[in-house]
């Protein structure tokens, strides 16, 4: 019997033909197309980022430090207004006194606006007390009069915080204005009673304002002023 037909080569030769198939059924034949392995990468340790430069501040703004203590610049240590607007930094953190000059500024000048013009809505929103009642009655008493009131407003020349009273909830703050303005009352003929409808003249006014500090409200009102409109 010839060896190379031995049923047992026959089977072997069998079992390699179908191993073969089957492993050029999974791997294909090169045909020179096939796109190239993807390239290996390489782990390598991060590089340490180099830290960030810092940013240079912007021109004009400064680094002041901590910050200075609300009477710096307005009246010398230890006396009486320092330390009340010690005691108003304390009861009101955010309180700062350059912010509330500002204010006041702007207050001063829209009262005499709407007291000029007889707006009595306006007055309810920056004035209380007695001094509402003294603005509200000078304007009826001109409307009862048929007199007229003239006004422009130049501007403030300076604001200056003179005295302060932490009492309780409320905190008191009076401002001495000096300020330039055209004023006069003028009769119902058109006489000149009091001022000049012409002269710009400097004034100066001394206003106290008041605030709850306990309250959410930013605004503070006037309380008190230093001439009798009644």
């Amino acid at each position: 019997m010839n060896p190379l037909f031995d049923p047992l080569n026959l089977i072997l030769l069998a079992i390699a033909i179908a191993v073969f198939w089957r492993l050029k059924s999974l791997l294909g034949t090169r045909t020179g197309t096939e796109r190239p392995p993807a390239d290996v990468t390489v782990l390598r340790p991060q590089k340490e980022k180099p830290p960030a430069a810092e940013p240079e501040p912007a021109l004009g703004v400064q680094d002041d430090g901590p910050r200075k203590p609300a009477w710096h610049g307005v009246a010398p240590e230890g006396s009486e207004l320092a330390q009340s607007l010690e005691k108003l930094v304390e009861v009101n953190p955010d309180f700062v006194l350059a912010k509330f000059l500002e204010g006041a500024k702007r207050a001063y000048e829209l009262i005499l606006q709407a007291y000029a013009t007889g707006d009595k809505a306006a007055l309810k929103t920056l004035l209380a007390g007695d001094v509402l009642g003294s603005f509200v009655s000078a304007i009826d008493r001109r409307k009862a009069d048929g007199s007229n009131f003239v006004f422009r407003f130049v501007g403030v020349k300076s604001a200056n915080l003179t005295r302060a009273v932490v009492d309780g909830r409320s905190a008191f703050l009076t401002v001495r204005f000096r300020s330039e303005m055209i004023q006069a009352l003028l009769d119902r003929d058109g006489v000149v009673r009091e001022g000049d409808e012409k002269a710009v003249r400097e004034v100066e006014d001394v206003w106290t304002f008041e605030k709850d500090v306990m309250s959410r409200d930013p605004n503070w009102k006037l309380v008190a002023t230093d001439d009798d409109l009644g």
